[in-house]
């Protein structure tokens, strides 16, 4: 029977841990989520750095990934070995496939060419790194693909079930609940990118059939980020190297002894070759030794090649599609483009709470810069006037987390009627759908009798309905509910202007005529 290591226990805990506020990330019937797989990320030192060199300033949210990477100093790489559910899932994975067969395909520099230029992007106004953060990768895949598979799984088996029993299926009822409650998503949203989120997740796992922690030792731009920073650590391996009448720890270490000296940078302190020496040689110390196998930082012509790969890569990575911006909305509170563009960590949290399925990623609407972002798409959903859950679990704050009032003010943009499609306009026949659902209480849709010329000639009465850009604030439930079939009748579009809506007590704005605006605003 395999015996436990402190380490795979603390792994263990950890992915418990990680799956628990993942599953909990969700609504669950509270306006408030308390615990949420967000305190992964802002322990994360890759998230933590490159927010500092994007944002050049500095936010307590980041606090903890700063402290994570302070400890790899003095400890090394310990983050790999016992806390990243990442890496504990690709352990398990390798002990269900056994002996790997070591390749060198991917060793080498290819690890630095991944970190340096996605710092360097940050440090000049793009970060990319959430594309390629480990934790951000298993959330999305989690999140987009196979978090829904499941619920959608899940509420097929139950409902075969219900018309298998038949009358007796009140027997299920509390089963169901319970599992509807706790576990299942709280709605079925399929998202684009689901399948390349999946198809990332399952290449790294399939690394794993040709060397262990694969990802981690040859790729992972975290794992580099810590391994440099480990290179320095006083928490050392002795012997150094491998005992000339034994080497069994070339087969026990997962990353490191590859070679015959101990390569420091790649140490995850998983402890195997401690516990599992049949000599009893190895053990792990505080000592002025320094077992690094190689120089301390990249080669010169790797670390410059790679600055230079961030300049140009921040550089090609801005462009925007004109016409795309103008129907780029983004979630509440967030007044800046590009200021959330260098912060979002892409990780998917907060589609995954959307109350009402409004936000989903971006794909190339705001440039490859903007790849996996939020982006609402009124005509699937639309944020809800009361919800703050996005702001709360957004790791480090480009979605500002709004008390309800002021998110109720945050402008997302404007509504705008489309004459040409808009029923009252187009087919002259009344419709106050968009009025009756919007959700200020002033109403920032209207609508006023006014006389048209029908399409028969014949003059009509029809019900015109505008908006009051002063009350609007983009929410979307108008392009929402329009009834009719694909293109809405009236429009969200993006702003510029996202300051927030001053409060106006009821019935205080005065009212605005359809005829003095010649697009139904």
């Amino acid at each position: 029977m395999k015996r436990f290591t402190s380490a795979r226990i603390s792994q263990l805990i950890f992915l418990a841990l990680f799956l628990l506020l993942f599953v909990q990330t969700e609504y669950r019937g509270a306006d408030r989520i308390s615990a949420a797989v967000n305190s992964f990320f802002r322990a994360d030192p890759l998230v933590s750095v490159s927010y500092l060199l994007a944002e050049k300033t500095f936010t307590w949210l980041i606090f903890p990934g700063l402290l994570v990477l302070a400890l790899t100093f003095l400890l090394g790489r310990f983050f790999c070995g016992w806390l990243c559910p990442l890496g504990t899932i690709l352990d398990l994975v390798t002990d269900r496939i056994g002996k790997t067969a070591p390749i060198r395909t991917l060793r080498g520099n290819l690890k630095y060419f991944l970190l340096i230029p996605l710092l360097t992007g940050s440090l000049f106004g793009v970060n990319l790194t959430g594309l390629l953060d480990p934790l951000a990768l298993l959330v999305r895949a989690l999140s987009f693909f196979f978090y829904p598979l499941l619920g959608d799984s899940v509420r097929q088996v139950w409902v075969a079930l219900y018309r298998m029993i038949g009358e007796r299926r009140d027997l299920l009822a509390p089963g169901y609940t319970l599992v509807h409650d706790h576990l299942l998503p709280f709605r079925e949203t399929f998202y684009p990118l689901a399948f390349l989120s999946a198809a990332l997740f399952l290449l790294i796992l399939f690394l794993e059939r040709f060397e262990k922690r694969n990802w981690c030792r040859n790729l992972c731009p975290l794992g580099t980020l810590l391994g440099i920073a480990g290179r320095f650590s006083l928490f050392s391996r002795l012997p150094k190297k491998l005992c000339p009448d034994c080497g069994a720890c070339r087969g026990l270490c997962p990353t490191s002894f590859d070679r015959d000296i101990l390569q420091k940078e790649e140490c995850i302190l998983c402890m195997e070759c401690q516990v599992r020496c049949p000599s009893q040689r190895v053990r792990f110390s505080f000592s002025r030794f320094s077992a690094t196998g190689g120089p301390y930082l990249p080669e010169r012509r790797i670390l410059l090649g790679g600055v230079v790969s961030g300049f140009f890569l921040a550089r090609f990575f801005r462009f925007r599609s004109p016409e795309a911006q103008a129907r780029l909305l983004r979630p509440p509170g967030v007044r800046d483009e590009g200021g959330f563009l260098r912060t979002c960590v892409r990780c998917g949290e907060c589609m995954k709470v959307c109350l009402r399925s409004a936000l989903y990623p971006a794909v190339f609407q705001a440039g490859m810069e903007g790849l996996y972002t939020p982006q609402i798409i009124p005509r699937l959903g639309y944020c809800e006037y009361n919800c703050t859950l996005c702001g709360q679990v957004c790791p480090t704050g480009a979605i500002p987390n709004l008390a309800v009032e002021e998110k109720k003010r945050a402008v997302i943009g404007k509504a705008v009627f489309d004459r040409n499609h808009c029923l009252p306009f187009a087919k002259k026949v009344n419709c106050i759908v968009c009025e009756e659902h919007c959700p200020i209480p002033q109403k920032a849709i209207r609508s006023r009798k006014v006389v048209e010329v029908g399409n028969d000639g014949a003059q009509v009465k029809i019900q015109a309905p505008y908006v009051v850009d002063d009350l609007c604030n983009g929410c979307g439930i108008c392009e929402n509910v329009c009834p009719l079939e694909g293109k809405a009748g009236v429009e969200v579009f993006a702003v510029k202007d996202r300051t927030p809506l001053r409060a106006h007590p009821r019935g205080s704005l005065p009212e605005q005529s359809p005829e003095s605006d010649p697009y139904g605003r």
